[in-house]
C-alpha cells in the first residue's frame, strides 16, 4: 500500500501565511509521505528476506513512526486549516471545551501557552476515546508524547517550519493568524 500526498493548494491565499511558507510546507509534507512508502517498502522487503533481526531493521522500525506521524500530523494540521467563519461560540466545541476547561477561553489560553513553550513540536488538543476527556498536549517529535487511545481533535504545528518565514521567532502572532485560520467545522466534525 502506497500513500499518496494530499492536495492541499487550496490554503494558497489565506490570510497571515504566505505562499512560499505554504508551499514550503507542503514540500516538506510530502517528504515525509514519499519516506513512509520508502520505509514500508524496505521493512516488507527485510521482513521477506528474514533480516528481522538485524540492527538495521530495527533502526528502520523506529524511524518508520517519525515519517509516519509526519505525514499524519501534518495532514490533521492542514485539514483544520482554512476556514473563514468565526467559532460559534453555542456549537458543540465551545461547549465541550467550556465545560473540560471551565470556559472557552480557558482552554484557548490553555492551548496558546501550550503553542507557546519553548522547543519544537506540535500542540494538539485531543479527544480521549475512553473517558471523553479533553487535553492540550505538547508533542516534541512527529512520535513522542502522544496519548494512548485519544484522537486528535485540533493540530497545530510550532515547528519553526510552520512560521519562521512569515513571522522570524514572533511564535505568538503565527498562534494568532493560526487561530484566524482554523477551519471550526473540521473541528467539530473530530469531535463526533
Amino acid at each position: 500500500m502506497a500513500y499518496q500526498a494530499k492536495d492541499y493548494s487550496k490554503l494558497i491565499g489565506m490570510d497571515g501565511f504566505s505562499d512560499t511558507l505554504l508551499t514550503n510546507h507542503f514540500t516538506l509534507y510530502q517528504g515525509y509521505v514519499t519516506n513512509t512508502n520508502k520505509l514500508t517498502d524496505s521493512l516488507g522487503q527485510m521482513l521477506k528476506d528474514g533480516k528481522t533481526g538485524s540492527p538495521e531493521y530495527a533502526e528502520l522500525k523506529r524511524r518508520f513512526g517519525f515519517e509516519f506521524d509526519g505525514m499524519r500530523l501534518h495532514e490533521y494540521y492542514f485539514e483544520n486549516l482554512g476556514g473563514k467563519a468565526a467559532l460559534d461560540k453555542s456549537g458543540a466545541f465551545a461547549s465541550r471545551v467550556g465545560a473540560a476547561f471551565g470556559s472557552y477561553e480557558a482552554w484557548e489560553q490553555d492551548f496558546k501557552a501550550t503553542g507557546s513553550m519553548r522547543g519544537i513540536g506540535w500542540t494538539i488538543l485531543y479527544l480521549d476515546s475512553a473517558g471523553g476527556g479533553l487535553f492540550n498536549q505538547w508533542i516534541n517529535e512527529h512520535e513522542v508524547g502522544h496519548l494512548a487511545g485519544c484522537k486528535p481533535v485540533l493540530v497545530m504545528d510550532v515547528f519553526e517550519h510552520a512560521f519562521m518565514i512569515d513571522y522570524g521567532l514572533k511564535r505568538a502572532d503565527y498562534i494568532a493568524s493560526f487561530f484566524r485560520n482554523i477551519d471550526w467545522q473540521a473541528v467539530e466534525a473530530r469531535l463526533r
